[in-house]
């Protein structure tokens, strides 16, 4: 078996059809995932690649978690969340390769998987270039395909030169307590794209816990995702008194797939229309 090497994961060429072969890469965290080219069967544990995946790979995805919700026709074996993978139950399906990343997932169900010999690829993501370059890795050099026109489409979409003036905002996760987007986060970096200044982005931790003084101090903006907490006309914007409120998508500010082709016109719009509650 190959040994990785330095060039953080780059393969040979496509096998001919039909031939096996194991081979080494390196993930995005620089963590050797043995894979057995071509891949065939293929777990994720992340909503964003299960998408990616399955809208590019038909027929490969044989378990993905209970918060894969696209697409929406997606039949596969379901191994539980993905803070709490069935590990055992995904060591007998025996898939080629599990899909994580190492914010949403738990490095010792990672540990778990690869313990059982099972190869784990874990992508980290924090900004949308991030997203860009992993997500390409992942189809080249996982999947062993050509990245889908989806990805170039989404990569057109975000390279124009933002248009719209900066205005301070917050993006809350959670209500009781508080919880918002802050540093280091893809979120951060979309929501910089979008023309928003986070206001809590300068505190250590990435998803800072706020009181409501706090939480609506210097803004002019409150973006409210749909997910992970479900924020609704009745159940949100009353926070935020007399301040715009823009209710979104969070697959369109926080997923890294095919969804990215269309969110920044989608939130661009609805960033734009946002108006006290």
């Amino acid at each position: 078996m190959a040994q990785p090497s330095g060039d953080q994961g780059e393969l040979s060429p496509r096998l001919v059809a039909g031939a096996r072969q194991a081979l080494w890469a390196l993930d995005d965290l620089g963590a050797p995932c043995p894979l057995t080219r071509p891949v065939r069967r293929v777990v994720s544990l992340v909503p964003s690649l299960t998408e990616s995946v399955a809208s590019s790979c038909p027929g490969l995805l044989v378990g993905a978690t209970e918060w894969c919700s696209h697409p929406a026709d997606l039949v596969v074996e379901r191994v539980r969340g993905t803070k709490n993978p069935d590990v055992r139950r995904i060591i007998e399906i025996a898939p080629d390769v599990v899909l994580c990343n190492q914010e949403e997932n738990r490095l010792r169900d990672v540990e778990r998987l690869r313990d059982a010999g099972i190869p784990v690829w874990v992508t980290r993501i924090r900004t949308l270039d991030e997203a860009f370059r992993s997500l390409r890795r992942m189809f080249t050099t996982v999947l062993d395909v050509d990245s889908p026109a989806w990805l170039v489409e989404a990569e057109t979409a975000w390279a124009a030169p933002l248009s719209s003036p900066v205005r301070r905002a917050v993006i809350p996760i959670w209500r009781n307590p508080w919880m918002v987007v802050g540093r280091d986060t893809f979120t951060a970096d979309l929501a910089h794209r979008l023309g928003l200044d986070l206001v809590h982005a300068d505190r250590p931790d990435r998803y800072p816990r706020l009181d409501p003084e706090e939480l609506t101090a210097g803004i002019d903006l409150a973006v409210l995702p749909d997910e992970p907490y479900v924020f609704t006309e009745s159940d949100g914007p009353d926070a935020f008194p007399a301040i715009p409120v823009a209710l979104v998508s969070g697959r369109d500010l926080t997923w890294y797939g095919p969804s990215l082709t269309t969110a920044r016109a989608t939130l661009t719009r609805q960033l734009a229309a946002a108006r006290p509650r």
